[in-house]
């Protein structure tokens, strides 16, 4: 019975090491998001200061001297640079990213009011992504050498490519202009708008607020605005998913098990559908936390090209304004969203695949 006990205590003594280890990545992981986000911040308030005080850069040209010195001198910009900096980190930790300079905003209301918008844009473009990524890169492994994966592997080339403000002037022409189907710009259209902002406590995410209003109309308002936002921001990951994807099923293709799997009669559309399949899809979760930056950063081209009103839409306008108080709160707010969504991938990515070391 002793012996049996000791054996059962070092089968239990793996597990729990394993576990610990798991819950210790994590927690580091977590940790480091806030160096991480303390360089992003320290960073991006340095560089915007290269070109001088906000208030200068954002209303120079229309104000006098007098005027100028007295806003900087009531905004604080006459202080020293480093004073500026203490104050404004002790402002991000309490939440507040300070007041823009054209509309007189709090950035954290800016923020909350457009950041919904932004991230649903990214939401449809990951669902295209996937849709377009995944079952094509499958059929280029499938077709491996063949014409089909030659076409395959140029679409996806000439995908993330393509710069994403020609995407959408070419799916604005063919599908908004040429057979006038689908809308050629904002979230939805005046009616459902009016309804939407009759709700109480609106989420800002049209799908989710149309919903709860109970109307289909309406629902199906909301996703007809957002397919040509959504192709003309999905393209661009959907091609790196799909020679992701073609690359990991080939590799997997020649593993041992699926060696073993084809010498037992296993069809070939089998092996790539069901034994090559899940472990191509590993290297896709890990890279979408690179991608989801690609995608904000895409954002800013796609919402302006569809006056889709969200945080890249209203980082261009503060750029063109020079509001760089207000540039300044956006950037941060999207790079602690990369942040934490690379976190999350992270802990995703473990607990997907056990080879992975922690």
């Amino acid at each position: 019975m002793t012996t049996v006990v000791e054996e059962a205590d070092l089968v239990a003594k793996p597990v729990r090491a394993k576990s610990g280890g798991l819950w210790r990545f994590i927690l580091v992981r977590l940790v480091m998001i806030i160096p991480t986000v303390f360089i992003l911040v320290t960073v991006v308030f340095f560089l915007m200061r290269l070109t001088g005080d906000p208030i200068t850069a954002a209303l120079g040209g229309r104000l006098t001297p007098d005027q100028l010195a007295q806003r900087i001198h009531e905004a604080g910009y006459d202080r020293p640079l480093v004073v500026q900096y203490f104050e404004y980190l002790a402002g991000v930790f309490r939440g507040d990213f300070g007041t823009t300079l054209t509309d007189h905003q709090k950035v954290t209301t800016i923020l909350l009011q457009y950041g919904s918008a932004t991230l649903e844009l990214a939401f449809y473009a990951l669902i295209v992504a996937f849709l377009l990524g995944i079952p094509f890169g499958l059929l280029a492994a499938y077709k491996r050498d063949r014409w089909q994966d030659a076409l395959l592997r140029v679409a996806a080339i000439l995908g993330y490519a393509t710069p994403i403000f020609f995407i959408a002037i070419l799916l604005k022409l063919v599908f908004a202009v040429q057979f006038n189907i689908l809308p050629v710009s904002g979230r939805a259209g005046t009616r459902t708008e009016l309804a939407l902002q009759s709700l109480d406590h609106p989420t800002g995410i049209y799908l989710i607020d149309a919903i709860r209003l109970g109307n289909p109309d309406a629902v199906a308002d909301v996703l007809w605005h957002a397919v040509l936002p959504g192709l003309a921001l999905g393209i661009l990951t959907a091609g790196i998913f799909l020679r992701l994807v073609r690359i990991n099923v080939i590799g997997t293709l020649g593993s041992q098990y699926v060696t073993s799997a084809r010498s037992r009669g296993v069809g070939e559309y089998r092996l790539v559908t069901t034994h090559a399949y899940r472990p191509a899809l590993i290297p896709v979760v890990t890279l979408m936390g690179l991608q989801i930056a690609a995608l904000l950063a895409g954002a800013v081209l796609t919402e302006t090209s569809f006056e889709w009103k969200g945080l890249g839409f209203m980082l261009a306008q503060y750029l063109g304004s020079r509001d760089f108080v207000a540039v300044q709160g956006i950037v941060i707010m999207i790079a602690v969203v990369v942040a934490v969504a690379n976190f999350v991938v992270d802990v995703l990515a473990v607990l997907i695949d056990p080879r992975v070391r922690y």
